[in-house]
């Protein structure tokens, strides 16, 4: 894919880094990595996956409170590269597709007439079940999934109410980037008719060395988290496939090991 208009000397790829372990990227990402002349890297992309890497590295990702620089802020830098004639990557945690604010990009890069090409990523949507044992569907227990995340809205002021769709038992839930809300995600599941005793597992960088999983039945799923000490980058899922993790990890924060 590339956009429309002139074409500058440079160009831009939008790629997925994968869900954090260096193993899970793809083989055209890794090429891709090598070979740029600048890296624009997100929070969630860890050091791992670009050292050694010749490129410049340009963060601009959020972390420790600090503010993130705003989207049009990261549209401008990937234009100006692109058309001082430089070959950019833009790694984005998991895929890009998935809440990476793509769209955003692919509408700056294409009004700006620059060159640029969208390389897929294995999704944290994949890592983060398996990481825990969970399939996302199953033949006796759910055959559709629904993903939605913790953080919605503006890049400024207060989050609007989180909302999620009516419960269906056939149904896994999917929630990225909940642990700053998980307050307000269990209360907007019980209030769209989730059972409290359904199956919840909170999973903690998922695929990376400090990976870590909680499970506890919906209604306890905040405090069981607070116990285990979980930490963010965290994705909740919630719903029957989650029973065989429940079933083995009624007390998990005890068999955690200390953080």
């Amino acid at each position: 894919m590339s956009g429309a208009g002139d074409q500058p000397t440079g160009k831009v790829w939008i790629v997925g880094a994968g869900p954090g372990d260096p193993d899970l990227l793809t083989v055209r990402a890794a090429r891709l990595i090598a070979q740029a002349d600048d890296l624009v890297v997100d929070a969630l992309v860890g050091p791992e996956i670009y050292r050694g890497a010749p490129g410049r590295v340009v963060y601009v990702g959020k972390r420790a409170g600090r503010p993130r620089p705003s989207q049009r802020r990261i549209d401008d830098i990937l234009v100006r590269l692109a058309r001082e004639g430089r070959n950019v990557v833009r790694l984005k945690g998991g895929d890009p597709s998935l809440f990476a604010r793509l769209a955003e990009e692919v509408r700056a890069l294409e009004t700006a007439g620059v060159a640029f090409e969208i390389v897929p990523g294995v999704s944290s949507l994949l890592a983060v079940p398996l990481a825990a044992g969970i399939p996302l569907t199953d033949r006796d227990l759910a055959d559709r999934v629904v993903v939605t995340t913790g953080h919605r809205g503006a890049e400024e002021g207060d989050e609007p109410a989180l909302e999620l769709p009516p419960y269906d038992e056939r149904t896994t839930y999917v929630v990225f980037m909940a642990l700053g809300r998980l307050e307000a995600v269990v209360a907007a599941a019980i209030d769209s008719a989730f059972p409290p005793d359904l199956p919840a597992v909170l999973v903690s960088k998922a695929s990376l060395a400090g990976e870590r999983w909680v499970a506890a039945p919906l209604h306890r799923i905040v405090e069981s988290a607070a116990a285990a000490a979980i930490e963010a980058p965290a994705t909740l899922l919630i719903g029957r496939v989650a029973e065989r993790a429940l079933a083995s990890s009624i007390t998990s924060a005890a068999q955690l090991p200390a953080s």
